[in-house]
């Protein structure tokens, strides 16, 4: 059963109402929580985690990574927990990181480990984060689990960032090119309607076509705006359906190169994060069962299913992973290797980073590849609204000689 989301305001034993936030898989056990934390439920009400989100600040990736930084310089310092977070809660700059931290510090002081308060939070702490922190609290290697974990994130972030930055310039260059070319038809365009109306003469189709489409503009171009707000919300409905979701992620993995890079970045993520949870001691059934989570193309999804299948059938996870025909060759031979030779958790972590790697080459020959091709259509497209209507011109002027 998957978590629900409430929003609640109960009494504690001194008369004073509360309001927060939690997370269970049912209202019964979220009153249970409460009653366990010595409160009295007033009012529960079924929120989102988006919604929980909202009201306390977007915490953004950079505000986890930073967090998990500064508790990770407190906990090798041998700083207490508590002490711990109490001092972050003092030096964080942010009003939603500083009522994040005071949350967790209220359930450690009520009894709670750091992992099942961050659990409460499943819109800000993942499950690989939750089950890190976890084995290290169990295992009492905190302090060297936390390093790690910091590493893991800020590699990610990297990572996301360098994707971002590579698509930057060409999205400015497209958005550009869709407003030089609304421009030319929104201002420039009509002042050719004046001279064919003085000229009187027949307008060629192809020059009618862009003084139709100029005033289509003029009129109805307040349409944009809901129109692609409806398109986004469609595609929000469309891929909600599991099956159409699921066509269209294998479409997505069969495209020449872009095929390949997301095919690649899934897979390094799941690496890392499979590698990270092994490393930490996690059992290899729970952690595919994690790792999986942080797919996000339904079709791998689906093979790793199996693949936990196989493992838990007794097969090797290289083994499984080769069974499935859909991950890279390296991946399924290291594995293999790592298998017989014990070292499995690190030599996922080797693959991710060689994983990284061929997605920032792969998207460097995409962007490479997309710049003068946005550049060369653009001016295409620019030239010949601007021939088109010249050559009416032109053409009537020959006539009117």
């Amino acid at each position: 059963m998957s978590l629900q989301h409430y929003q609640y305001q109960a009494c504690d034993a001194g008369g004073h109402v509360q309001s927060g936030h939690l997370s269970a898989e049912s209202e019964r056990e979220a009153v249970a929580q409460l009653q366990a934390r010595k409160l009295t439920p007033l009012k529960l009400k079924v929120t989102s985690a988006q919604a929980q989100a909202a009201s306390d600040g977007r915490i953004k990736n950079a505000d986890l990574v930073d967090f998990t930084n500064g508790l990770c310089t407190l906990v090798e310092a041998r700083v207490p927990l508590d002490k711990a977070l109490s001092l972050l809660e003092g030096i964080t700059e942010k009003d939603h990181m500083k009522r994040l931290v005071l949350s967790l510090r209220r359930e450690v002081k009520e009894g709670k480990s750091l992992a099942d308060a961050m659990e409460l939070r499943p819109d800000v702490f993942s499950r690989l984060y939750v089950n890190l922190v976890r084995a290290g609290e169990a295992g009492g290697i905190l302090d060297q689990l936390l390093p790690d974990l910091a590493n893991f994130l800020e590699t990610a972030e990297a990572t996301r960032r360098h994707v971002l930055a590579s698509l930057t310039y060409p999205i400015v260059l497209l958005i550009t090119g869709v407003l030089s070319v609304t421009l030319l038809l929104v201002f420039v365009i009509p002042q050719f309607a004046v001279i064919f109306a003085n000229v009187g003469s027949a307008i060629p189709p192809s020059a009618q076509f862009l003084l139709d489409l100029s005033a289509a503009l003029k009129h109805y171009g307040w349409l944009v705006v809901p129109l692609v707000a409806g398109v986004v919300w469609y595609w929000r409905w469309w891929r909600q359906d599991a099956g159409r979701r699921l066509a269209l992620d294998t479409v997505l993995l069969t495209l020449p190169l872009a095929g390949s890079i997301l095919l690649h970045r899934d897979v390094a993520t799941f690496c890392r994060t499979l590698g990270a949870l092994l490393g930490a001691g996690i059992p290899l059934i729970r952690a595919l069962r994690v790792a999986r989570e942080v797919v996000n193309n339904t079709l791998l999804v689906k093979h790793l299913r199996q693949v936990e299948e196989d493992v838990r059938g007794g097969v090797g996870l290289g083994a499984s992973l080769a069974r499935t025909r859909q991950f890279p060759v390296l991946l399924h031979q290291l594995v293999t290797v790592g298998e017989e030779s014990g070292r499995t958790g690190p030599i996922l972590r080797k693959l991710a980073v060689t994983f990284d790697n061929y997605v920032k080459d792969e998207m460097q020959r995409l962007v490479n590849a997309l710049q003068p091709a946005l550049i060369l259509l653009l001016g295409i497209v620019v030239g010949a609204i601007l021939i088109v209507m010249l050559s009416a011109v032109f053409s009537m002027n020959t006539l009117d000689f």
